[in-house]
């Protein structure tokens, strides 16, 4: 009894400070997660804060734009002191915003693209109180050309001679926007970093211009525009480039010298160049064979919210009118993009790791920001979507939501069997007494094959503090 009560006491007294290291030790993780530290620091000048420096040439700055410049022209003073509010707004979220999960090519620009996400996410708000004609009277402020803008919709024709099918007519489709549509796909390739999901969503959003065809018009094409111009040659190509680039800084080795230690001036130059790519490249597992319900509705959501964000991009040129062409059109796309590289990040960080509970702070903004662009879509064309057919957008999610389900259960099945096959061969190596000199094992199989192991109901291994999140090991379930 005495033991007993010895035993109990000391667990009393060594729990709450296991809860605090626990509570720590979580910190410190979701820190790593939102704001990436740089652990070597190649040039001190450029990663040191300069506070006093940066104030001081912001007060003198703004001194001589207040005293200096003409300030006669009311309209003209309105658009450069907007302009200076968000130039000053980004001073600030170089100083206050958090680095996000990328240090390259320096965590201050991604501090930055943190900032601009959140003054989109403010102008959105300010957005849904306006009334129609305010929204008006400011588009027409921002560029007055927009007036006269009509509609594609309204000057173009969609699906019109399907069955004409010539090499002149296939060679008009390869335009700028075409390209356009590659490099997307190329990008989020990248970001996704998996075949099955990058083809599920692919493949989705074509059923998803289907099904809203009676609200855009042009989302009508013909078969072999979205088929073979759309589904093979521009999402395919945009995938295959992309899953090659991830191949290829998979396989690269990542042993980063400080420029200081180069001392030839063409290995300065290269070494500046190679600032601008990843510091490191980890390997992604979207799926693990025992997957969750949890993980399964996230990657769900997930696609979801990816076929949502396209959607607003044509229904925001179509409501409130302007071309695919325009300044509003493509900094949006530059903006989204630049925001959806570290949300995806976060995201898979949240859906994998067991030690992540929340999700990262420009995951957050950009989960807001699409909705917001849905909800002020909805408020200003009442009229638009009181055409819209109840059945097709029931028959739309349900089979978005088959179409996933399948898919994600096909990529599932894979990864199990490649699984097995992995340990098999593992475990013939072990056998043979080789071990991996049997054969050259790549380090996403490797880290797949302990994944297998510490999957094992016999073979549970706590994960020690160098093992990474990020390369999938630990499911969350």
């Amino acid at each position: 009894m005495k033991e007993r009560a010895h035993d109990s006491d000391t667990d009393d007294a060594v729990s709450p400070r296991t809860l605090r290291k626990d509570a720590v030790n979580y910190k410190l993780h979701f820190r790593n997660i939102n704001e990436q530290q740089v652990d070597e620091i190649c040039l001190d000048f450029f990663y040191k804060p300069h506070t006093i420096t940066l104030l001081t040439a912001t007060v003198l700055s703004l001194m001589y734009f207040a005293f200096t410049r003409d300030d006669g022209h009311s309209d003209n003073n309105l658009r450069v002191g907007i302009l200076v509010v968000v130039s000053f707004f980004l001073v600030i979220s170089v100083l206050a915003f958090p680095n996000g999960p990328f240090i390259r090519p320096h965590p201050a620009i991604w501090r930055m693209v943190f900032g601009l996400s959140v003054l989109y996410f403010l102008f959105l708000v300010l957005l849904i109180f306006l009334n129609w004609d305010q929204v008006k009277i400011l588009m027409y402020w921002l560029d007055p050309n927009l007036r006269y803008a009509k509609r594609e919709a309204d000057i173009m024709e969609y699906a019109v001679n399907c069955t004409v099918i010539t090499w002149e007519r296939l060679l008009s489709h390869f335009d700028i926007f075409a390209f356009g549509h590659f490099a997307g796909w190329a990008v989020k390739a990248l970001l996704i970093r998996n075949y099955g999901l990058c083809w599920t969503i692919s493949i989705t959003w074509e059923l998803t211009e289907l099904f809203f065809m009676h609200l855009l018009p042009n989302f009508a094409e013909c078969w072999w525009d979205q088929v073979i111009l759309d589904i093979l040659l521009c999402n395919g190509g945009g995938i295959w480039l992309g899953m090659t680039a991830c191949r290829f800084l998979e396989m690269r080795t990542y042993r980063w010298a400080s420029i200081k230690e180069i001392h030839t001036t063409t290995g300065k130059i290269k070494r500046a160049v190679l600032q601008f790519t990843p510091a490191s490249w980890t390997y992604v597992r979207w799926f693990d064979p025992k997957s969750s319900i949890q993980r399964l509705a996230g990657i769900y959501l997930f696609m979801i919210l990816w076929q949502l964000t396209e959607l607003n991009t044509f229904f925001l040129k179509h409501i409130f009118v302007f071309q695919a062409s325009h300044p509003l059109s493509w900094c949006r796309i530059f903006l989204l993009g630049s925001i959806t590289a570290p949300t995806v990040r976060q995201y898979y960080a949240y859906l994998t790791d067991t030690r992540c509970n929340r999700v990262g702070t420009q995951c957050w903004v950009f989960g807001a920001i699409s909705f917001l662009e849905a909800l002020a879509c909805v408020k200003f064309s009442q009229d638009l979507f009181s055409k819209m057919q109840i059945l097709s957008v029931l028959l739309w999610l349900l089979c978005l939501a088959l179409i996933t389900l399948l898919c994600l259960y096909g990529m599932m099945w894979y990864e199990q069997n490649k699984l097995k096959s992995i340990s098999v061969q593992s475990e013939d190596c072990d056998d043979r007494g080789v071990g991996d000199s049997c054969g050259l094992v790549p380090d996403g199989l490797a880290d797949q094959r302990d994944s297998l192991g510490s999957l094992q109901p016999t073979k549970r291994r706590r994960a020690g503090g160098k093992n990474r999140f990020v390369n999938g090991r630990m499911g969350k379930e």
